[in-house]
């Protein structure tokens, strides 16, 4: 089993980096990616769903507006992670990148890549970017500002003719490296409520050269990632170092129809809570303080929700289940099955808890409660936690993460599973986190700050082309990024 720490190498370990000019001068700007969803109509693969989630965790890793469409539910028997189509160079060429709020790199595979994949199993058709095809494209040199302002300072042995590189090890042992390179991106300009038009903008993003591992893999090949942590490399940090955008975003996933938002910006409607962001980590994470099963607390340790070096418990959109310590899982999964007490249990594809069940599961389980720094409550139904793989048919989708590698075995992760179907806003200027039950086939709004306007942004739900047909018609959910430029 893979370590689930991240593991950095810093050969040239970076992110992709967004440096310039969206829709130069442009008010209201909003952009577009077609997102679509990995592990459509494969019930019968979970294995292959679980181990994305364990090199995952390997990785962790005036105004404008952009409207992103993207792909997918969060079932685990059905799509499993989120993927957005963009495009790059001039002319544009389009990309399926992966859509992650738990890393900070934007890379595709390129031009002369050694072990890149050139077919996917997702039905899709992968392309390696060329920079010498684009006659928009700029190699990026180690002595230019996007190189030593990532490195802090000029890397030893530098020299004006040689390229900025990266380099990034994963934890199950996969890497990707490659060089950097400026081009343009296409993506979709809002231009009012629940309208859009497509704008270039200028980013620097990782051309990679060489992969290894499952990154090489064809099975569940994508073209790159996109990421939107909060690290100083990542696009929406980048942008908001360009003052383009504010740093603050919100995803809202459906999996009931399918679909939903994903939008940068300031969102002024519906209203959440929150709970702060704990500081200096890689990632999103959050101080959980007690878990609720029906009308009783679990008696827990303590310090259990102080996992060490990876303090509190991580949001990551990118993850599909969720996982929790020994101490956590076992008593949660003792309340849960407490009122069934005549259920028999089987394990299924030696990782999963499942059983038979007729009935409703929402009528036959409790409702869980995770409750947060800030009385901020995220509350799971049983359909969200429990997933179907045939009509009798119904697993977990807690894992025990005390079953992993040492590094992983404290780890409180919170992914797709129990995020679905909540309005989740991160706000990383003012550090803090907060969701609400949401139906997300309705529009939220985000306000234009230069303007004062608000504007609708609705959830697309867009038919896959011939092209993308995984196992039959794929819903696609929608990414809006309303980019709010700070003044």
């Amino acid at each position: 089993m893979m370590d689930l720490r991240r593991l950095a190498f810093l050969a040239v370990t970076v992110a992709a980096m967004v440096v310039g000019e969206l829709g130069s001068g442009s008010v209201g700007n909003v952009l577009t990616l077609n997102v679509k969803r990995k592990f459509a109509g494969r019930a019968k693969d979970l294995s292959a769903m679980r181990a994305h989630d364990m090199r995952r965790h390997g990785r962790l890793l005036s105004t404008i507006d952009v409207d992103l469409p993207l792909g997918g539910n969060g079932q685990p028997s059905e799509t499993g992670l989120y993927f957005a189509r963009i495009g790059l160079g001039n002319p544009s060429e389009d990309y399926y990148v992966q859509v992650d709020t738990g890393s900070d790199i934007l890379w595709v595979n390129c031009a002369g890549c050694d072990k890149c994949p050139t077919k996917s199993g997702l039905g899709l058709g992968l392309t390696l970017y060329d920079p010498k095809k684009s006659s928009t494209s700029s190699l990026v040199y180690c002595d230019q500002d996007f190189c030593t302002s990532t490195y802090d300072g000029q890397l030893p042995g530098c020299k004006p003719s040689l390229q900025c590189q990266y380099n990034v090890v994963y934890g199950d042992g996969s890497s990707t490296a490659g060089y950097f390179v400026k081009d343009n991106i296409q993506l979709g300009q809002v231009t009012g409520n629940l309208q859009s038009k497509s704008t270039n903008g200028t980013v620097v993003f990782g051309c990679g050269a060489r992969q290894s591992g499952e990154l090489g893999s064809s099975s569940e090949a994508l073209d790159g990632i996109i990421g939107f942590g909060q690290a100083n490399s990542s696009i929406i940090s980048q942008l908001a170092a360009s003052g383009k955008v504010k740093r603050k975003f919100a995803h809202c996933l459906d999996n009931i129809d399918g679909g939903g938002i994903f939008a940068i910006g300031e969102v002024v409607s519906p209203k959440v809570k929150t709970t702060p962001i704990v500081p200096n980590q890689a990632h999103y994470n959050v101080v959980m303080k007690e878990i609720e099963v029906g009308d009783n607390i679990l008696q827990l340790p303590s310090d259990i929700f102080d996992s060490g070096d990876q303090k509190g418990t991580i949001v990551d959109s990118g993850t599909t289940l969720a996982y929790l310590p020994s101490t956590i899982y076992e008593p949660l999964l003792a309340e849960i099955l407490s009122p069934q007490p005549a259920l028999q249990l089987h394990t299924y594809e030696d990782q999963f808890t499942c059983f038979n069940y007729l009935e409703n599961v929402d009528d036959g389980f409790p409702i869980v409660k995770f409750h947060f720094e800030g009385s901020l409550t995220l509350t799971v139904y049983p359909h969200e936690y429990l997933f179907q793989i045939r009509d009798d048919a119904w697993c977990f989708g807690w894992q025990n993460s005390g079953t992993q590698s040492k590094d992983g075995k404290d780890m409180i992760l919170l992914g797709d599973l129990v995020l679905s179907n909540k309005l989740v806003v991160y706000d990383i200027e003012n550090q803090t986190i907060g969701w609400t039950e949401y139906n997300c086939s309705w529009s939220i709004k985000v306000r234009d700050e230069s303007s004062g306007a608000e504007y609708s942004v609705g959830a697309h739900d867009i038919a896959s082309g011939s092209s993308l047909r995984i196992g039959g018609i794929l819903t696609l959910l929608s990414i809006i990024i309303a980019l709010l430029s700070i003044a």
